[in-house]
């Protein structure tokens, strides 16, 4: 271990990853023997980053088994229709995809067949962004680039980090967002700059943009500057940050002004009182210990007790707490209302992951260092094993398989259990299978059936793998199967338009029940197909085709505090 490694050295102004040798050249003050271990640390951490990247670049365009999953298939649909805001999110994850498309599309079509590596290069960007930002945040804080470079390397050994390098979901657009917010924050208290303020108030505007969660920043830093520099406020900058704020929320108001705010009871819904069960709490830390695989979060929390601000000096560090702890703090007292999603509480990591490599480095120089560095391998090695699995699922199946049950008529899926890549496979086999019902329909009957799911999830993936791209729709809430989603805002729908459907034939996808049959003249059988890896069955799916739509007779209006 090096001693720029064990301690605080290096240079105090850290702006960019390939800006930093130029401006180390500019402090005469630094040895030339720390000026070469700084380039050393910086070179290496470009280095580690771009093969990061070239890795997800090559791995997204030729090497993926993994068709879009819905949430992705679901944003590109958005993508197709340009809006100020939608159902459940900001507009910034279908901007982004809609430009990639733009730009790429053709390429990726000529590479790879379809549009799907097209979709998810902004992920890879977003990736880059990341990473960059955690080492300049990293290096600059505690004065030490090569403790920036233990935060590269150890974040690009946890699954979730490396699963936001190569699926285009609102969550990395959200979290770049957040860290170059905190890392303009952490530069305009270090300089004083109020263009670092404004850069600030831009990147929490556009991460408002991606995902409402990041409301909870300027929050967050409002928290450390009445605590630790309450001088800021006879300032422009905080002003400037909250006004940024303000304005990332206009295009979401207005448009749900416009569509009788439904996203805000979508946001309600998911966090209201309403069917949670007992043990959200514990369910909250298990999502966390092994989203963060265990160690990483005893290495979060440590660090939250060990940098707390009554005990630290440097603003910096007391920045990374603020923007950490209190965020994951209020996720785990929501726990007791709703767990909620393991992901939710991610953008606390961003600064609490620097501080928890820092725990580390302080217990490898001190009397648990085997336990630490034997943990630390375990983890890593488990991580790299996660990765491969989720990466390359059709490895890692067949053992899956050993430990999950024999499938049953009541459990044809079991496999389901334990391999979370399940739900991103079989999709390019479904919409083969439709295509071919849409055209024996198109052949019988002269038109055009309409093809819709019994789940927001189905339109999705079927409009970007069928054939000529078709406006798939949702019928869940006939179904009610489902919440409502974006296909019940968009107008015309079968569910509140059944006039302008009328006498059609439909090609169905997914369980219906009683009155989605009872809507049609005449339904035949279903057709089962079945997606098997290995010999695996892994997903399956039944296609109805209905003639003669007639409307449905009975659509509940969504409860009060229901996932409208």
């Amino acid at each position: 271990m090096t001693d720029d490694f064990a301690g605080h050295d290096g240079p105090k102004e850290v702006v960019s990853v390939t800006s930093m040798l130029l401006q180390l050249k500019t402090v005469p003050t630094i040895p030339s023997d720390a000026l070469l271990r700084t380039w050393n640390a910086s070179a290496c951490a470009t280095l580690l980053i771009l093969v990061s990247a070239i890795a997800s670049f090559v791995y997204i365009g030729w090497l993926t088994p993994l068709t879009l999953s819905p949430d992705e298939a679901h944003y590109w649909d958005w993508s197709r229709n340009l809006d100020w805001s939608y159902y459940s999110k900001g507009p910034l994850i279908a901007w982004l995809i809609r430009a990639s498309c733009e730009l790429f599309g053709p390429l990726s079509i000529a590479l790879t067949g379809d549009l799907a590596m097209a979709v998810r290069f902004p992920a890879v960007l977003c990736h880059v962004g990341i990473l960059t930002g955690w080492y300049i945040l990293t290096a600059g804080v505690f004065r030490s680039p090569w403790l920036g470079l233990a935060v590269v390397g150890c974040a690009i050994t946890l699954p979730l980090v490396r699963a936001g390098a190569v699926l285009m979901t609102i969550d990395p657009p959200f979290m770049v967002c957040w860290c170059w917010s905190l890392v303009c924050v952490w530069r305009a208290l270090e300089t004083g700059r109020t263009r670092c303020w404004a850069g600030a108030a831009t990147f929490t505007a556009v991460g408002i943009l991606a995902k409402y969660t990041m409301a909870l920043f300027p929050a967050a830093v409002v928290g450390f500057l009445l605590f630790h520099r309450r001088s800021e406020f006879r300032k422009p900058g905080v002003w400037l940050l909250l006004a940024g704020t303000i304005v990332g929320w206009v295009p979401v108001l207005v448009w749900n002004a416009e569509h009788d705010w439904v996203s805000f009871r979508h946001v309600f819904g998911q966090v209201g009182v309403g069917g949670e069960k007992a043990g959200g709490f514990f369910r909250f830390i298990g999502g966390q210990f092994g989203m963060m695989f265990g160690f990483w979060l005893v290495a979060f929390l440590a660090a939250g007790q060990r940098f707390r601000p009554n005990r630290e000096t440097d603003f910096g560090i007391r920045l990374l707490w603020w923007v950490s702890v209190p965020v994951w703090l209020l996720f785990a007292a929501a726990s007791f209302v709703k767990s909620g999603q393991p992901n939710w509480p991610a953008p606390a990591y961003l600064g609490g992951f620097v501080l928890a490599v820092a725990w580390v480095r302080e217990q490898l120089a001190g009397p648990r260092s085997r336990l630490v560095m034997w943990s630390l391998g375990i983890s890593t090695c488990i991580g790299f094993a996660a990765i491969a699995g989720i990466h390359f699922p059709t490895l890692m199946r067949p053992l899956l398989a050993v430990v999950a049950k024999k499938p049953t008529a009541t459990e044809p899926f079991p496999i389901r259990n334990l391999d979370m890549t399940a739900r991103i496979a079989g999709w390019k086999q479904l919409a083969g299978e439709v295509d071919i019902v849409r055209a024996r329909v198109r052949a019988e009957t002269g038109r055009e059936p309409i093809v819709a799911g019994t789940h927001w999830t189905v339109p999705g993936v079927l409009g970007f793998y069928c054939a000529d791209h078709p406006d798939v729709y949702s019928i869940g809430a006939a179904n009610r199967s489902d919440r409502r989603s974006q296909y019940d805002v968009w107008r015309p729908n079968p569910v509140a338009d059944a006039q302008d459907f009328r006498g059609q034939t439909f090609v169905i996808v997914g369980d219906i029940g009683v009155d989605v049959a009872n809507s049609f003249e005449r339904i035949e059988s279903p057709l089962r197909v079945v997606h098997a890896s290995n010999g695996i069955p892994v997903s399956g799916w039944a296609i109805w085709v209905g003639h003669g739509f007639r409307g449905f007779d009975r659509v509940l209006p969504p409860p009060t505090g229901s996932h409208y």
